[in-house]
């Protein structure tokens, strides 16, 4: 399948619903603190999407029940909300997704619990940085591969591994949509489609301790590391636009 290339209309729309995202992700860092439930979390996230006119594209996607992903501690990403209480010295994955106009938006952040351990500093500096990194990087003609390599080099030059099997994703029309964009790089860099003007794309470093190797929890959502150690993950939605990346998913 062909990698849309988007219309300047287009990226505008994605813009939007892109933004509300980004406020949703500071309104929850901004209230979030110990003794709330993953429940009450996505339920504010929930409200706020909608008072400010989007839909909470995951709620329901694929059968997902949450609006917002609510990943703790070990989870790496797609944790479901439940009754679980959170507590001071928790990390806390925060995945959301919003729908307007028919155009979706998607970030991740990973954020402390009040005060953490200088371990889980350093891995949510990992996962923030690989990301803002590989933004830095992209530019039109570079191969998704190439973009891929970096991602991986940054994780694994910081003393971590990246999560296999799940990976970044194209966006639009579609909350999924090609290319998909692994954090871990699979042939050679120079193979592969290229980077172009007009597309869209979300990436997520999605950082592992000791081993990238999944584990699919009870809920059939939730996803830790086989060495059930503690995990981050951080996401952007870009467009390139005039030759460079727009990060669409920051609260203006």
């Amino acid at each position: 399948m062909a990698i849309a290339i988007r219309k300047p209309d287009e990226i505008a729309k994605l813009r939007k619903a892109g933004e509300i995202v980004g406020l949703t992700l500071n309104y929850l860092q901004d209230i979030i603190k110990p003794g709330m439930t993953l429940k009450e979390i996505d339920t504010l996230g929930e409200a706020f999407i909608r008072e400010h006119g989007a839909i909470p594209s995951f709620k329901g996607l694929y059968g997902f029940t949450g609006s917002v992903c609510t990943s703790l501690n070990e989870v790496c990403i797609h944790g479901v909300p439940d009754d679980t209480v959170i507590q001071e010295g928790d990390i806390l994955g925060l995945d959301i997704g919003t729908k307007l106009d028919g155009y979706f938006g998607d970030a991740a952040i990973t954020m402390a619990v009040g005060e953490v351990s200088m371990e889980d500093d350093a891995l949510i500096a990992c996962s923030k940085g690989a990301l803002y990194h590989a933004i830095e990087s992209i530019k039109p003609g570079m191969r998704f591969k190439e973009l891929t390599k970096i991602l991986e080099d940054y994780i694994t030059e910081a003393g971590f591994v990246p999560l296999r099997d799940y990976c970044g994703h194209g966006i639009g029309t579609k909350p999924h949509d090609e290319p998909n964009i692994p954090n871990y790089l699979e042939g050679k860099p120079n193979q592969g489609p290229k980077i172009k003007n007009g597309m869209v794309f979300c990436l997520e470093p999605m950082v592992c301790q000791q081993s990238g190797n999944p584990v699919l929890l009870e809920d059939q959502w939730s996803v830790i590391s086989e060495d059930g150690l503690r995990t981050s993950h951080y996401e952007h939605q870009i467009a390139v636009v005039d030759n460079k990346a727009v990060i669409l998913t920051e609260a203006k």
